[in-house]
């Protein structure tokens, strides 16, 4: 069975969780947006010479930034998992959105300190007699401006995480008869490709958090060689080659390749621990301090999410010479045009049908 367009959303639970994502990042999006708008029209004069300053003014713009990305990122996620019905991915969406969450509610403290310093330094504009003749400071009226949008984001994302948790699961009822109907694979063969799925997705979250630790290390962070920032840089191309190099040699079953591609996450599990340890070091500690909180963040989900995918890969690696792979390359090229690289389970039908069990 082929799909095209939007084919893929038709049904009405498939169209919630579609609905559920779009809304929250919409809403998300706008107040994101309003709270950047605010920002800058209070921004005056940056003292060029005060590295705490400037930090604590790129500090604002990263976070937005990264929680535009995030919300845009999450909806692409969506639809490729909406469009290959992989309820692993969807479950992992919706643990995405919590750690989302987590990660606006930090923002709240971060950027309400970057204020206050940019205040304090007369970095802001905006300061007013209110009605009763009070001075009001340009970090008040900017914070008074902000405070209740930040606050809203985390709410709205606990929403949306419960409606999409709930849809998540009527999902998976839906995907799993679906799959039944359509292919009905045998148990084993499904099980080594529900490791190749959840290595596949691990893939996708990797990239995220992996950005947006580097992000923020590079833009906010001072204090560090310029060998550092060059390596720390010329690391986001090279860590986007390694998860695309994973994905390939996972499919294509290169077994040598998958060794070389858990060698490098081992190392990047070791950057992270080293990071993460740095932060908190009474000697870097200052230099870190802007972001802080964010950074442990990101470190700890990276370093969770490396640990996940290196045991994933290995489950992967085992089932090497399985028969998954004549599976997996089993496409004809319209179907790699309309699939755009990606793997769904219609592709799974043993050379002889057998029951499938649905666990």
């Amino acid at each position: 069975m082929r799909r095209g367009g939007l084919d893929f959303i038709s049904g009405p639970w498939p169209k919630a969780f579609m609905a559920a994502a779009s809304i929250q990042a919409i809403i998300g999006l706008a107040f994101e947006a309003y709270t950047f708008a605010m920002f800058q029209t209070h921004l005056g004069d940056i003292k060029k010479d005060n590295s705490d300053t400037n930090a604590q003014y790129r500090t604002i713009p990263t976070f937005l930034t990264l929680f535009i990305f995030g919300f845009l990122y999450e909806l692409l996620l969506v639809w490729d998992a909406l469009r290959l019905k992989n309820t692993i991915q969807i479950i992992g969406i919706c643990i995405a959105n919590l750690a989302l969450l987590v990660y606006t509610a930090i923002q709240i403290d971060q950027i309400h300190e970057a204020v206050s310093l940019l205040g304090q330094n007369g970095s802001l504009n905006g300061a007013y007699v209110d009605s009763n003749g009070n001075q009001v400071t340009a970090q008040k009226a900017l914070w008074d401006e902000v405070q209740p949008f930040l606050i809203a984001i985390p709410i709205i994302l606990a929403v949306g995480t419960i409606a999409m948790s709930f849809v998540a699961w009527k999902l998976y009822q839906v995907f799993a008869w679906d799959i039944l109907k359509q292919i009905g694979a045998d148990y084993r063969m499904k099980k080594r490709f529900l490791d190749f799925q959840v290595y596949i997705a691990l893939l996708k979250f990797d990239f995220f958090f992996f950005l947006g630790f580097t992000v923020q290390f590079v833009v906010i962070v001072t204090g560090y060689s310029n060998a550092e920032l060059y390596l720390t840089i010329a690391a986001m191309p090279v860590t986007i080659l390694i998860l695309l190099a994973a994905a390939y040699f996972t499919r294509h079953e290169n077994k040598i390749g998958t060794w070389c591609v858990i060698v490098l996450y081992v190392a990047g599990l070791a950057y992270f621990i080293f990071k993460l340890v740095r932060i908190y070091q009474p000697s870097h500690a200052a230099f870190y301090m802007p972001v802080r909180k964010s950074l442990t963040a990101f470190a700890v989900l990276a370093i969770l999410l490396l640990l996940f995918t290196i045991t994933n890969g290995f489950y992967c690696m085992n089932n090497f010479g399985a028969g998954l792979k004549t599976h997996l390359l089993r496409k004809s090229l319209a179907e790699e045009k309309l699939d755009a690289g990606s793997v769904d389970m219609h592709h799974l039908k043993p050379s002889v049908a057998t029951r499938m069990t649905i666990d």
